[in-house]
């Protein structure tokens, strides 16, 4: 049984995979992964191709023991994982809880990679992995910061394990858009609605998705990433040093 895999995939930019990727590629199933069950349910009559919703939190241990009895009760052939499952905080060190900064890193980096090498078993030559990251990835982001932290781990990951895979002909590309248009900041503002308030360029998640299929099946990129301006932040951040970076950042935020 051939199977794509996307976690995240019951808002936002999982959802707007979810809707995307059998258009592209036909799946006997597509397993989609997220909290909210009734939403996943609801891809049942929006996708083009069978929909297996799978509840779960992925940053309980159970839920990952879960996940791989999953896998070793039906032994498919997973063609294609994308892990999109992740969020973010605006706020100093201080108005965002303990708790949500250590959540963060449980669910954008360490679910990340445990979701990741459980599938790797099951991924044939020729297997592919979106990893979904951000252009937060590049520098370090103030009042993001948590959040920006573990892009930058998630990006590291994945291009280091794009080069470990090539002998299986398995291909990992990191994800790295801009600001998009999902539920994204209704959850991050909830610890702060003025740390961050400039936005350039806020594109439409199917947009972006768009983008993401084009690279990863008709380019060889390690990398997607989404629109002209943010491709040219990009090369800035690689240029200038972090330190004006940060401070044409604050400035943006009007942060001192």
């Amino acid at each position: 049984m051939k199977i794509a895999i996307i976690t995240g995939a019951s808002s936002g930019m999982g959802r707007a995979l979810a809707l995307r990727l059998p258009q592209e590629e036909t799946f006997d199933e597509l397993w989609v992964i997220a909290r909210s069950g009734d939403k996943l349910e609801a891809l049942k009559s929006q996708v083009c191709c069978p929909v297996r919703p799978i509840s779960m939190d992925l940053t309980d241990p159970d839920s990952l023991e879960h996940y791989s009895a999953l896998l070793r009760a039906a032994q498919p052939e997973v063609a294609l994982l994308a892990n999109c499952s992740g969020y973010g905080k605006f706020g100093t060190y201080d108005q965002i809880p303990l708790q949500d900064s250590l959540g963060m890193i449980d669910l954008n980096a360490r679910a990340l990679v445990a979701i990741t090498e459980l599938t790797l078993p099951y991924m044939p030559r020729g297997a592919r992995i979106l990893q979904w990251d951000s252009l937060s990835a590049f520098q370090p982001v103030p009042y993001l910061n948590v959040y920006a932290a573990t892009k930058a781990f998630v990006l590291s990951y994945s291009r280091g394990l794009n080069q470990e895979l090539k002998p299986r002909n398995i291909r990992v590309m990191a994800v790295c858009p801009g600001w998009v248009k999902t539920p994204f900041f209704d959850r991050a503002e909830t610890t702060s609605q003025t740390a961050v308030t400039y936005f350039n360029h806020v594109y439409e998640p199917e947009d972006v998705v768009e983008t993401t299929i084009h690279d990863l099946y008709h380019t060889k990129k390690d990398v997607s990433i989404h629109g002209a301006p943010v491709r040219m932040q990009v090369l800035l951040v690689k240029l200038l040093p972090h330190r004006l970076v940060m401070k044409i950042w604050n400035k943006q935020q009007k942060h001192g």
